[in-house]
Protein backbone atom coordinates (compact mmCIF):
# COMPACT_ATOMS: atom_id res chain seq x y z
CA UNK A 1 0.00 0.00 0.00
CA UNK A 2 1.66 3.25 -1.12
CA UNK A 3 1.03 6.30 0.93
CA UNK A 4 2.51 10.03 0.03
CA UNK A 5 2.28 11.19 3.33
CA UNK A 6 1.88 8.23 4.93
CA UNK A 7 2.05 9.98 8.78
CA UNK A 8 -0.63 12.28 7.84
CA UNK A 9 -2.86 10.30 6.11
CA UNK A 10 -2.85 7.19 8.54
CA UNK A 11 -3.26 9.62 11.91
CA UNK A 12 -5.35 8.62 13.99
CA UNK A 13 -8.56 9.63 14.65
CA UNK A 14 -8.05 11.34 18.58
CA UNK A 15 -4.74 13.40 16.94
CA UNK A 16 -5.99 13.94 13.96
CA UNK A 17 -8.82 16.11 15.83
CA UNK A 18 -6.55 17.34 17.64
CA UNK A 19 -4.79 18.89 14.81
CA UNK A 20 -7.73 20.73 13.84
CA UNK A 21 -8.74 21.81 17.02
CA UNK A 22 -5.29 23.61 16.94
CA UNK A 23 -5.06 24.72 13.52
CA UNK A 24 -9.30 26.02 13.76
CA UNK A 25 -8.15 28.19 17.07
CA UNK A 26 -5.34 29.56 14.90
CA UNK A 27 -7.66 30.12 11.90
CA UNK A 28 -10.15 31.85 13.44
CA UNK A 29 -7.84 34.22 15.17
CA UNK A 30 -6.24 35.61 12.30
CA UNK A 31 -9.79 35.67 10.45
CA UNK A 32 -10.73 37.73 13.26
CA UNK A 33 -8.11 40.27 12.76
CA UNK A 34 -7.50 40.51 9.22
CA UNK A 35 -10.84 39.22 7.59
CA UNK A 36 -13.69 42.72 8.17
CA UNK A 37 -16.68 40.39 7.32
CA UNK A 38 -15.60 37.64 9.56
CA UNK A 39 -15.24 39.80 12.56
CA UNK A 40 -18.35 41.13 11.80
CA UNK A 41 -20.79 38.22 11.78
CA UNK A 42 -18.65 36.94 15.20
CA UNK A 43 -19.56 40.14 17.13
CA UNK A 44 -23.03 39.86 16.01
CA UNK A 45 -22.98 36.56 17.60
CA UNK A 46 -21.28 37.90 20.66
CA UNK A 47 -18.58 35.69 19.93
CA UNK A 48 -14.70 36.27 20.39
CA UNK A 49 -11.79 34.10 19.41
CA UNK A 50 -11.04 32.95 22.91
CA UNK A 51 -14.96 31.42 22.77
CA UNK A 52 -13.85 28.45 20.18
CA UNK A 53 -11.81 25.97 22.19
CA UNK A 54 -11.41 23.68 19.40
CA UNK A 55 -13.73 21.48 16.90
CA UNK A 56 -16.35 21.16 19.66
CA UNK A 57 -16.97 24.45 19.14
CA UNK A 58 -17.30 25.02 15.25
CA UNK A 59 -20.99 25.00 15.32
CA UNK A 60 -20.99 27.85 17.09
CA UNK A 61 -19.53 30.04 14.32
CA UNK A 62 -21.25 31.82 10.80
CA UNK A 63 -22.13 29.96 7.91
CA UNK A 64 -19.75 32.15 4.95
CA UNK A 65 -21.61 31.82 1.71
CA UNK A 66 -21.23 32.34 -2.22
CA UNK A 67 -22.86 35.74 -2.36
CA UNK A 68 -20.32 36.84 0.07
CA UNK A 69 -17.67 36.70 -2.86
CA UNK A 70 -19.09 38.65 -4.79
CA UNK A 71 -20.00 41.47 -2.80
CA UNK A 72 -16.58 41.52 -1.25
CA UNK A 73 -15.59 41.26 -5.02
CA UNK A 74 -12.47 41.05 -5.65
CA UNK A 75 -9.76 41.07 -2.67
CA UNK A 76 -11.86 41.97 0.10
CA UNK A 77 -12.35 38.53 1.88
CA UNK A 78 -8.46 37.75 1.45
CA UNK A 79 -6.84 37.21 4.75
CA UNK A 80 -3.36 37.84 3.40
CA UNK A 81 -1.72 41.27 2.14
CA UNK A 82 -1.13 41.34 -1.34
CA UNK A 83 2.11 41.16 -1.58
CA UNK A 84 2.03 37.56 0.11
CA UNK A 85 -0.89 36.31 -2.47
CA UNK A 86 1.23 34.81 -5.16
CA UNK A 87 -1.64 33.60 -7.97
CA UNK A 88 -5.29 34.15 -8.01
CA UNK A 89 -7.83 31.84 -9.90
CA UNK A 90 -11.23 32.82 -9.95
CA UNK A 91 -15.16 31.30 -11.64
CA UNK A 92 -17.62 32.97 -13.13
CA UNK A 93 -20.69 34.27 -11.44
CA UNK A 94 -24.40 34.00 -12.52
CA UNK A 95 -24.36 37.83 -11.26
CA UNK A 96 -21.55 38.66 -14.17
CA UNK A 97 -18.99 38.94 -11.14
CA UNK A 98 -16.15 36.66 -10.56
CA UNK A 99 -15.38 34.68 -8.07
CA UNK A 100 -11.96 35.56 -6.69
CA UNK A 101 -9.67 33.22 -4.33
CA UNK A 102 -5.93 33.74 -4.04
CA UNK A 103 -2.87 31.50 -2.60
CA UNK A 104 -0.23 31.98 -1.08
CA UNK A 105 3.11 29.99 -1.80
CA UNK A 106 2.09 27.81 1.13
CA UNK A 107 -1.46 27.32 -0.21
CA UNK A 108 -0.14 26.09 -3.74
CA UNK A 109 1.87 23.99 -1.78
CA UNK A 110 -0.77 22.36 0.43
CA UNK A 111 -2.65 22.46 -3.07
CA UNK A 112 -0.08 19.81 -4.60
CA UNK A 113 -0.29 17.72 -2.10
CA UNK A 114 -3.66 16.91 -1.71
CA UNK A 115 -3.98 16.31 -5.08
CA UNK A 116 -0.80 14.20 -4.68
CA UNK A 117 -2.15 11.88 -2.28
CA UNK A 118 -4.99 11.60 -4.30
CA UNK A 119 -2.72 10.27 -6.96
CA UNK A 120 -0.48 7.57 -5.20
CA UNK A 121 -3.86 6.44 -3.45
CA UNK A 122 -4.68 5.09 -6.83
CA UNK A 123 -1.67 3.64 -7.87
CA UNK A 124 0.22 6.64 -9.53
CA UNK A 125 3.78 7.79 -9.63
CA UNK A 126 6.86 8.46 -11.20
CA UNK A 127 5.86 6.49 -14.25
CA UNK A 128 3.10 7.86 -14.84
CA UNK A 129 2.60 10.16 -18.17
CA UNK A 130 0.02 12.61 -16.80
CA UNK A 131 -2.17 14.49 -19.38
CA UNK A 132 -4.33 17.19 -17.82
CA UNK A 133 -7.22 18.06 -20.04
CA UNK A 134 -9.07 20.23 -18.11
CA UNK A 135 -8.70 23.98 -18.82
CA UNK A 136 -6.27 26.07 -17.81
CA UNK A 137 -5.90 29.89 -16.46
CA UNK A 138 -7.92 31.41 -14.16
CA UNK A 139 -10.19 28.14 -13.34
CA UNK A 140 -8.51 26.08 -10.98
CA UNK A 141 -8.79 22.51 -12.49
CA UNK A 142 -5.88 23.03 -15.00
CA UNK A 143 -3.12 24.12 -12.48
CA UNK A 144 -4.09 22.01 -9.32
CA UNK A 145 -4.05 18.40 -10.97
CA UNK A 146 -0.58 20.13 -12.82
CA UNK A 147 0.94 20.90 -9.19
CA UNK A 148 -0.19 17.63 -7.86
CA UNK A 149 0.79 15.10 -10.53
CA UNK A 150 4.40 17.02 -10.51
CA UNK A 151 4.92 16.38 -6.49
CA UNK A 152 4.57 12.43 -7.17
CA UNK A 153 7.45 13.10 -10.09
CA UNK A 154 4.81 12.21 -12.71
CA UNK A 155 5.27 13.31 -16.86
CA UNK A 156 2.91 16.31 -16.88
CA UNK A 157 1.31 16.67 -20.57
CA UNK A 158 -0.61 20.04 -20.18
CA UNK A 159 -3.10 19.86 -23.25
CA UNK A 160 -5.44 22.44 -21.05
CA UNK A 161 -8.86 21.62 -22.89
CA UNK A 162 -10.53 22.03 -26.15
CA UNK A 163 -9.66 20.46 -29.93
CA UNK A 164 -10.78 16.67 -28.70
CA UNK A 165 -8.78 15.19 -32.14
CA UNK A 166 -5.61 16.93 -30.67
CA UNK A 167 -6.34 15.42 -27.07
CA UNK A 168 -6.94 11.91 -28.66
CA UNK A 169 -3.81 12.07 -30.74
CA UNK A 170 -1.61 13.50 -27.90
CA UNK A 171 -2.69 10.51 -25.76
CA UNK A 172 -1.79 7.89 -28.56
CA UNK A 173 1.56 9.46 -29.44
CA UNK A 174 3.17 10.48 -25.85
CA UNK A 175 2.09 7.42 -24.37
CA UNK A 176 -1.04 9.26 -21.72
CA UNK A 177 -1.60 6.60 -18.89
CA UNK A 178 -3.24 8.93 -16.72
CA UNK A 179 -6.59 11.70 -17.87
CA UNK A 180 -7.71 14.63 -15.80
CA UNK A 181 -10.31 16.32 -17.36
CA UNK A 182 -14.59 16.67 -16.37
CA UNK A 183 -16.49 13.74 -16.56
CA UNK A 184 -19.17 14.91 -19.54
CA UNK A 185 -15.56 15.31 -21.63
CA UNK A 186 -14.12 12.14 -20.65
CA UNK A 187 -17.63 10.66 -22.26
CA UNK A 188 -17.52 12.56 -24.97
CA UNK A 189 -13.49 11.81 -25.78
CA UNK A 190 -14.60 8.33 -25.57
CA UNK A 191 -17.54 8.40 -28.12
CA UNK A 192 -14.78 9.75 -30.41
CA UNK A 193 -12.10 7.38 -29.79
CA UNK A 194 -14.66 4.81 -30.94
CA UNK A 195 -15.20 7.06 -34.00
CA UNK A 196 -11.82 6.77 -35.23
CA UNK A 197 -10.90 3.52 -33.94
CA UNK A 198 -8.16 3.88 -32.25
CA UNK A 199 -9.22 2.46 -28.40
CA UNK A 200 -6.62 -0.02 -28.89
CA UNK A 201 -3.65 2.73 -29.61
CA UNK A 202 -4.33 4.47 -25.42
CA UNK A 203 -2.11 3.86 -22.75
CA UNK A 204 -4.62 5.27 -20.29
CA UNK A 205 -4.93 3.16 -17.24
CA UNK A 206 -6.77 5.63 -14.82
CA UNK A 207 -8.76 8.77 -15.32
CA UNK A 208 -9.38 11.56 -12.80
CA UNK A 209 -12.74 13.45 -13.07
CA UNK A 210 -14.71 15.77 -11.38
CA UNK A 211 -15.66 19.62 -11.20
CA UNK A 212 -19.23 18.14 -11.99
CA UNK A 213 -21.82 15.50 -10.73
CA UNK A 214 -22.02 12.39 -12.31
CA UNK A 215 -23.35 9.04 -11.67
CA UNK A 216 -22.04 5.35 -11.60
CA UNK A 217 -23.53 4.81 -14.84
CA UNK A 218 -21.65 7.37 -16.32
CA UNK A 219 -18.22 5.81 -14.59
CA UNK A 220 -18.75 2.98 -16.11
CA UNK A 221 -19.62 4.15 -19.38
CA UNK A 222 -16.84 6.62 -19.40
CA UNK A 223 -14.29 3.16 -18.40
CA UNK A 224 -15.84 0.98 -21.41
CA UNK A 225 -15.85 3.43 -23.63
CA UNK A 226 -11.73 4.82 -22.44
CA UNK A 227 -10.48 0.98 -21.65
CA UNK A 228 -9.36 2.93 -18.05
CA UNK A 229 -10.59 3.04 -14.46
CA UNK A 230 -12.42 5.92 -13.93
CA UNK A 231 -11.35 8.00 -10.42
CA UNK A 232 -14.00 10.40 -8.57
CA UNK A 233 -12.18 13.57 -7.20
CA UNK A 234 -13.53 17.12 -6.06
CA UNK A 235 -12.74 20.27 -4.73
CA UNK A 236 -14.09 23.82 -5.55
CA UNK A 237 -12.44 27.05 -6.44
CA UNK A 238 -13.82 28.89 -3.11
CA UNK A 239 -12.29 25.90 -0.84
CA UNK A 240 -8.75 25.32 -2.73
CA UNK A 241 -9.57 23.68 -6.39
CA UNK A 242 -9.14 20.29 -7.03
CA UNK A 243 -7.95 17.74 -4.91
CA UNK A 244 -10.00 18.73 -1.49
CA UNK A 245 -10.89 14.82 -1.69
CA UNK A 246 -10.49 11.94 -3.70
CA UNK A 247 -10.96 8.53 -4.03
CA UNK A 248 -8.31 5.45 -2.97
CA UNK A 249 -7.88 2.00 -4.82
CA UNK A 250 -10.78 0.97 -3.35
CA UNK A 251 -13.38 3.66 -4.13
CA UNK A 252 -15.96 3.63 -1.46
CA UNK A 253 -15.81 7.36 -0.85
CA UNK A 254 -13.86 10.42 -1.19
CA UNK A 255 -11.07 11.01 1.77
CA UNK A 256 -11.39 14.31 2.30
CA UNK A 257 -8.11 15.71 3.71
CA UNK A 258 -9.05 16.80 7.13
CA UNK A 259 -5.72 18.24 8.19
CA UNK A 260 -6.54 21.13 5.95
CA UNK A 261 -10.39 20.94 5.80
CA UNK A 262 -13.28 20.16 7.97
CA UNK A 263 -16.06 18.82 6.69
CA UNK A 264 -20.02 18.77 8.17
CA UNK A 265 -23.09 17.81 6.57
CA UNK A 266 -26.48 20.07 7.74
CA UNK A 267 -29.76 20.26 6.46
CA UNK A 268 -29.93 22.87 4.25
CA UNK A 269 -33.12 24.17 5.60
CA UNK A 270 -32.52 24.17 9.28
CA UNK A 271 -29.14 24.61 9.17
CA UNK A 272 -28.82 21.87 11.85
CA UNK A 273 -25.66 19.67 11.64
CA UNK A 274 -26.39 16.20 11.10
CA UNK A 275 -24.46 12.94 11.90
CA UNK A 276 -22.25 11.08 9.59
CA UNK A 277 -24.00 8.41 7.20
CA UNK A 278 -27.05 11.32 6.85
CA UNK A 279 -27.47 13.24 3.12
CA UNK A 280 -27.42 16.74 3.25
CA UNK A 281 -25.38 20.20 2.35
CA UNK A 282 -21.59 19.39 2.21
CA UNK A 283 -19.69 22.46 4.48
CA UNK A 284 -16.33 22.78 4.52
CA UNK A 285 -13.99 25.17 6.57
CA UNK A 286 -10.29 25.67 5.43
CA UNK A 287 -8.07 25.31 8.51
CA UNK A 288 -4.89 25.91 6.87
CA UNK A 289 -5.39 28.09 4.25
CA UNK A 290 -3.79 31.58 4.17
CA UNK A 291 -4.30 33.83 1.37
CA UNK A 292 -8.59 33.24 1.23
CA UNK A 293 -9.25 30.95 4.11
CA UNK A 294 -13.09 30.41 4.80
CA UNK A 295 -15.22 29.33 8.20
CA UNK A 296 -18.54 26.93 7.51
CA UNK A 297 -18.67 27.59 3.44
CA UNK A 298 -21.98 26.06 2.11
CA UNK A 299 -21.23 24.59 -0.80
CA UNK A 300 -24.49 23.41 -1.66
CA UNK A 301 -23.31 20.05 -2.32
CA UNK A 302 -25.39 17.49 -1.45
CA UNK A 303 -23.62 14.01 -0.17
CA UNK A 304 -22.81 12.33 3.03
CA UNK A 305 -19.84 11.73 5.33
CA UNK A 306 -18.54 8.42 6.29
CA UNK A 307 -16.15 8.28 9.15
CA UNK A 308 -15.88 4.67 9.14
CA UNK A 309 -12.43 2.73 8.90
CA UNK A 310 -11.36 2.21 4.86
CA UNK A 311 -9.49 -0.97 4.19
CA UNK A 312 -6.43 1.32 2.27
CA UNK A 313 -5.49 2.73 5.98
CA UNK A 314 -6.54 6.05 5.30
CA UNK A 315 -8.05 7.54 8.47
CA UNK A 316 -9.97 10.77 7.07
CA UNK A 317 -13.24 10.82 6.50
CA UNK A 318 -14.67 9.66 3.08
CA UNK A 319 -17.56 11.47 1.46
CA UNK A 320 -19.85 10.07 -1.19
CA UNK A 321 -20.11 11.53 -4.43
CA UNK A 322 -22.39 14.41 -4.46
CA UNK A 323 -25.59 13.69 -5.87
CA UNK A 324 -25.86 17.34 -7.25
CA UNK A 325 -26.17 20.91 -5.74
CA UNK A 326 -29.17 21.96 -3.80
CA UNK A 327 -29.09 25.00 -5.43
CA UNK A 328 -28.84 22.53 -8.91
CA UNK A 329 -32.40 21.31 -7.93
CA UNK A 330 -35.17 21.92 -10.28
CA UNK A 331 -38.86 22.03 -8.63
CA UNK A 332 -41.18 21.25 -11.40
CA UNK A 333 -44.93 20.57 -10.55
CA UNK A 334 -43.70 20.38 -6.74
CA UNK A 335 -41.44 17.93 -7.23
CA UNK A 336 -37.63 17.95 -6.68
CA UNK A 337 -35.97 16.86 -9.39
CA UNK A 338 -31.79 16.48 -10.14
CA UNK A 339 -30.19 16.71 -13.30
CA UNK A 340 -28.40 13.28 -12.48
CA UNK A 341 -31.73 10.87 -11.88
CA UNK A 342 -32.22 11.31 -15.35
CA UNK A 343 -28.65 10.97 -16.49
CA UNK A 344 -29.03 7.52 -14.72
CA UNK A 345 -32.24 6.96 -16.30
CA UNK A 346 -30.67 7.37 -20.18
CA UNK A 347 -27.48 5.74 -19.44
CA UNK A 348 -29.10 2.61 -17.78
CA UNK A 349 -31.70 2.43 -20.72
CA UNK A 350 -28.06 2.36 -22.93
CA UNK A 351 -26.87 3.00 -26.03
CA UNK A 352 -27.76 -0.57 -27.59
CA UNK A 353 -31.02 1.06 -27.54
CA UNK A 354 -29.86 3.88 -29.81
CA UNK A 355 -29.51 6.84 -27.79
CA UNK A 356 -26.48 8.35 -26.20
CA UNK A 357 -25.91 10.12 -22.80
CA UNK A 358 -26.25 13.84 -24.08
CA UNK A 359 -28.91 15.05 -22.94
CA UNK A 360 -30.26 18.43 -21.98
CA UNK A 361 -32.83 19.36 -19.46
CA UNK A 362 -35.64 22.21 -20.80
CA UNK A 363 -38.22 23.59 -18.01
CA UNK A 364 -40.34 26.30 -19.11
CA UNK A 365 -43.68 28.00 -17.62
CA UNK A 366 -47.04 27.68 -19.79
CA UNK A 367 -50.27 29.11 -18.36
CA UNK A 368 -49.10 28.92 -14.93
CA UNK A 369 -47.90 25.23 -15.73
CA UNK A 370 -44.43 24.03 -15.44
CA UNK A 371 -43.43 21.93 -18.88
CA UNK A 372 -40.40 19.22 -18.52
CA UNK A 373 -38.89 18.39 -21.92
CA UNK A 374 -35.73 16.32 -22.07
CA UNK A 375 -33.63 16.31 -24.87
CA UNK A 376 -32.05 13.01 -25.75
CA UNK A 377 -29.68 12.62 -28.23
CA UNK A 378 -29.76 9.60 -31.10
CA UNK A 379 -27.16 7.03 -31.95
CA UNK A 380 -26.08 7.25 -35.61
CA UNK A 381 -28.09 3.75 -36.17
CA UNK A 382 -31.50 4.67 -34.59
CA UNK A 383 -31.78 8.21 -36.96
CA UNK A 384 -31.52 5.92 -39.72
CA UNK A 385 -34.69 3.56 -38.17
CA UNK A 386 -38.08 4.23 -38.73
CA UNK A 387 -40.23 6.76 -37.13
CA UNK A 388 -42.45 4.07 -34.99
CA UNK A 389 -38.80 2.62 -33.51
CA UNK A 390 -38.25 6.57 -32.36
CA UNK A 391 -41.59 6.71 -31.11
CA UNK A 392 -41.49 3.48 -28.98
CA UNK A 393 -37.93 4.35 -27.45
CA UNK A 394 -39.31 8.39 -26.67
CA UNK A 395 -42.66 6.42 -25.07
CA UNK A 396 -40.17 3.95 -23.16
CA UNK A 397 -38.13 6.70 -22.17
CA UNK A 398 -41.27 8.67 -21.09
CA UNK A 399 -42.35 5.86 -18.69
CA UNK A 400 -38.56 5.13 -17.12
CA UNK A 401 -38.16 8.95 -16.36
CA UNK A 402 -41.61 8.58 -14.57
CA UNK A 403 -40.83 6.17 -12.58
CA UNK A 404 -37.58 7.54 -11.14
CA UNK A 405 -38.60 11.10 -10.98
CA UNK A 406 -42.41 10.08 -9.80
CA UNK A 407 -43.47 13.62 -12.43
CA UNK A 408 -43.75 13.21 -16.47
CA UNK A 409 -41.37 14.26 -19.03
CA UNK A 410 -41.78 14.82 -22.58
CA UNK A 411 -38.70 13.13 -24.17
CA UNK A 412 -37.51 14.08 -27.61
CA UNK A 413 -35.16 12.47 -29.72
CA UNK A 414 -33.05 14.37 -31.40
CA UNK A 415 -30.57 14.87 -34.46
CA UNK A 416 -26.74 13.06 -33.43
CA UNK A 417 -24.34 16.03 -32.53
CA UNK A 418 -27.03 18.72 -32.12
CA UNK A 419 -26.79 19.41 -28.05
CA UNK A 420 -23.26 21.51 -27.82
CA UNK A 421 -20.36 19.67 -26.29
CA UNK A 422 -18.50 21.07 -23.52
CA UNK A 423 -14.84 20.76 -22.72
CA UNK A 424 -15.65 21.84 -19.09
CA UNK A 425 -19.07 21.53 -16.98
CA UNK A 426 -21.71 20.35 -19.37
CA UNK A 427 -24.76 22.62 -19.64
CA UNK A 428 -27.41 20.44 -18.74
CA UNK A 429 -29.96 22.54 -17.87
CA UNK A 430 -32.20 25.27 -19.50
CA UNK A 431 -34.44 26.92 -16.76
CA UNK A 432 -36.68 29.72 -19.04
CA UNK A 433 -38.88 30.21 -15.73
CA UNK A 434 -35.49 32.12 -14.34
CA UNK A 435 -35.10 33.98 -17.85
Amino acid sequence: MAFYQQEIECMPREELRKLQSERLCWQVNRMYENVELFRKRMDEKGLKPSDIKGVEDLSKLPFSYKKDLRDYYPYGLFAEPMENIVRVHASSGTTGKKIVVGYTRKDLDDWANGVARMLVAIGEGKDSFAQVSYGYGLFTGGLGAHGGAEKIGATVIPTSAGNTQMQIQTMIDFGSTVLFCTPSYALYLGETVEEMGVKDQLSLRVGVFGAEPWTEDMRHAIEEKLGLKAYDIYGLSEIMGPGVSGECEYQCGMHVWEDMFIPEIIDPETLEVLPYGEKGELVFTTITKEGFPLIRYRTRDICSLNAEPCKCGRTHIRMAKPTGRSDDMLIIRGVNVFPSQVEEVLIKFGTDAGITPNYQIVVDRVNNNDTFDVMVEMSETLFADDVKSIERIEKDLTEQLRSMLGIGAKVHLVNPKSIARSEGKAKRVIDKRKL
